[in-house]
């Protein structure tokens, strides 16, 4: 078993790419046994089928079964199961929908508006949220584009398009980071995910670089440049990213999907 810490978390690279998607890659999600990565694209297409009506923007995979949440341009919430074609459940919100499966799979966070964050039980979705935080609005007037849990459970991640994603105590609500990535003028949706350790976070940036954070202090720790920055190919930014909850891999999603591994000592 691999530990990370701040020196084999900088040793990250791109080892193989696929090309299945007709348009740039926006999601990307691991099953709970990191065996089994889903990915979602503007061609409106998901591995397995179409999944809505409107573009796909988001997906979040349970830790503990085949079921995902996905959220789409019609601002809906839809529940899913990769055993069947059809949602199982659907929720409209307000502004572009995100959603996030906390570590034990009952639980699940719906960002609303880009203003607010609430907690809906996955037994009883449909009585409404039993836990409100109210986080305000963007001062640089960009919007959220993705929520995930960390795996303690203790924080959240909130990405946007704007220069920057933040954590928040998942419990309280209350501000722990602001992490600032280079600027980002034609306002791409930034990517984040965190290490299954809970203690990094990996940003996905318009040019193509992954930059590494440390949860407990907000200090950045290593910035990775992806195959097509590495190389100068066109259409660098990265799009999509999500670390593998079991091995030491981490998938980045442009035009392409990559997957990342680790250099292993000799």
């Amino acid at each position: 078993q691999m530990k990370l810490t701040d020196s084999t978390i900088r040793t990250f690279k791109p080892v193989k790419y696929f090309k299945e998607n007709s348009d740039r890659i926006n999601s990307l999600s691991y099953s709970s046994n990191g065996e089994t990565l889903i990915s979602s694209s503007d061609d409106d297409q998901m591995v397995t089928y179409d999944c809505s009506s409107g573009t796909v923007v988001s997906l979040c995979m349970s830790p503990i079964d085949d079921t995902f949440l996905s959220g789409s341009m019609d601002s809906t919430i839809r529940l899913w199961d990769l055993r069947s074609p059809n949602c199982h459940g659907v929720m409209h919100v307000s502004g572009r929908p995100t959603a996030a499966f906390d570590p034990e799979g009952l639980i699940f966070a719906a960002g609303i508006n880009s203003e607010s964050v609430k907690l809906y039980d996955l037994r009883s979705f449909d009585k409404g949220p039993f836990a409100t935080f109210k986080l305000g609005m963007e001062t640089s007037g960009c919007i959220w584009t993705g929520l995930q849990f960390s795996s303690d459970g203790k924080a959240l991640l909130i990405t946007t398009n704007g220069t920057h994603i933040r954590l928040v105590d998942a419990f309280k609500g209350s501000h722990l980071h602001t992490l600032a990535v280079i600027p980002n003028t034609d306002r791409q949706t930034l990517h984040a995910s965190f290490t299954p350790d809970s203690q990094f976070v990996l940003i996905g940036s318009p040019d193509g670089v992954v930059h590494i954070w440390s949860v407990e202090t907000g200090v950045r720790v290593a910035s990775l440049p992806g195959y097509e920055a590495a190389t100068q190919l066109p259409n660098a930014a990265i799009h999509s990213l999500a670390f593998n909850p079991r091995f030491a891999m981490l998938a980045t999603g442009s035009n392409q999907t990559s997957f990342w591994l680790p250099a292993l000592e000799e």
